[in-house]
């Protein structure tokens, strides 16, 4: 029996199809005739593993819950002249995962807070990294429902088990202090464990009356802000830019003490 056929049983036991595919290759077992056994064992080893992490960014990738696919590259930064480019660029190495660090996206609905949040997370994802997207009424319905029947410690641990957590469209709904409390407990609980991104239309003097309790914002933003990247949005909606395009025109208002029926005459 020839070493290549001895050395494919062995690598379906391993589960090596790409290295297998390597050596049942004529073309490439040629290529490497003139290396070492060291050089060759390291190249097939190399493709293997080249190969899992492929496999493996893919099934994150799949299974990580997303409201949409959106990249950095596909992001317009020229729409919006108030995003310093650089602090997005910055943010893409993912040192803020690394260095305990998280991230606040800030400004009104449309402005693409979205849209780098789940860049940032795919990014994260092809680096190894477990991520998860969640919308804060889900979330906070989920650990509200948690809560009332007792095992929100055992819910929690979903929401701490990926290294960086998405929590998307904060403060577009009003929440009770039951909401408010199990937010704290996750945010809390993830302070020293994992990193988080979250997204919100609301600025930080807001966030006690989206919570429903001043003391309860106040201790929530104190472990998100510090120490956090903010990244504050001011500029049109991408939506209505595309809504503008199509030929969509916002209605006209209607001037005091008339009722809409015809036209207005401007004087």
């Amino acid at each position: 029996m020839l070493p290549v056929e001895q050395a494919r049983p062995y690598q379906e036991q391993l589960g090596c199809p790409q290295a297998a595919a390597v050596l049942d290759s004529p073309r490439e077992t040629a290529a490497h005739r003139q290396q070492t056994y060291a050089e060759f064992l390291a190249d097939l080893l190399g493709v293997e593993v080249a190969a899992r992490r492929e496999r493996s960014r893919r099934t994150r990738t799949r299974l990580a819950p997303r409201p949409f696919l959106r990249t950095l590259e596909q992001f317009d930064f020229s729409f919006q002249p108030s995003i310093d480019e650089r602090q997005i660029r910055e943010l893409a190495t993912l040192t803020f995962v690394a260095e305990a660090a998280h991230g606040l996206f800030l400004g009104p609905p449309g402005v693409g807070k979205t849209h780098l949040a789940v860049a940032l997370g795919l990014r994260a994802i092809e680096h190894g990294y477990g991520v998860s997207v969640v919308r804060a009424q889900d979330l906070l319905e989920d650990l509200r429902r948690a809560q009332a029947e007792h095992r929100l410690d055992r819910r929690l641990r979903i929401y701490l088990a990926p290294k960086l957590l998405i929590i998307d469209a904060c403060g577009l709904w009003s929440y009770d202090r039951t909401a408010a409390t199990a937010l704290f407990a996750l945010i809390a609980a993830r302070y020293e464990r994992g990193r988080s991104i979250l997204t919100s239309n609301k600025g930080f003097a807001e966030w006690g009356e989206v919570l429903g309790d001043a003391v309860i914002a106040t201790a929530v933003l104190d472990r998100l802000i510090h120490p956090s990247d903010v990244v504050n949005i001011r500029g049109e909606s991408y939506r209505l830019r595309e809504k503008k395009r199509a030929g969509w025109a916002p209605p006209r208002p209607i001037p005091p003490g008339g009722d809409g029926a015809g036209p207005s005459t401007a004087v």
